[in-house]
């Protein structure tokens, strides 16, 4: 597959990618657990089917300590038992933020007032701008039809 747009050789791309980028450092230095950040990016584009992400996410989070085993079971996370509880609520959060169109209220009360029993106040921002920006590269990368070439490297885009 070869992509419709190259987001390093256009200009206006170049433009607001340099703040996106900024916007990406800015969440990875928040207080939210970096494992946690790294699981929830892998679930919403699992969910979204953006390659490129899962390639980037999948070897950050192992370059950060994840297991396999982890990263094996982060698109079955209810059935596994090796996420905390605080982790299964960032992926409820993290999969509701996602599926809006499915779940005509967004997110429910419910998986709120579950993070919010794991998560303070600036945590729980993070984790909404991440579930956020998450949605919002994956379309970048997918209706581009960037392709996953298998090539990333860790810390390559921080």
């Amino acid at each position: 597959m070869d992509a419709r747009l190259n987001y390093f050789t256009s200009q206006t791309a170049g433009k607001a990618l340099k703040y996106l980028m900024s916007a990406g450092k800015t969440l990875k230095d928040s207080p939210l657990p970096a494992a946690t950040q790294e699981l929830v990016a892998l679930r919403v584009s699992q969910i979204n089917g953006c390659a490129a992400c899962l390639d980037m996410h999948t070897k950050e989070a192992a370059a950060g300590g994840e297991t396999s085993v982890r990263l094996n079971l982060v698109a079955a996370w209810r059935e596994a038992t090796v996420f905390t509880e605080a982790e299964r609520a960032a992926l409820a959060l993290a999969e509701e933020g996602t599926r809006v169109a499915d779940a005509a209220t967004g997110v429910s009360d419910e998986v709120w007032a579950r993070a919010a029993a794991h998560y303070d106040e600036e945590q729980l921002t993070a984790l909404v701008v991440l579930v956020s920006f998450m949605n919002m590269v994956n379309r970048l990368n997918i209706i581009t039809q960037q392709p996953a070439t298998g090539d990333y490297e860790p810390g390559q885009f921080h």
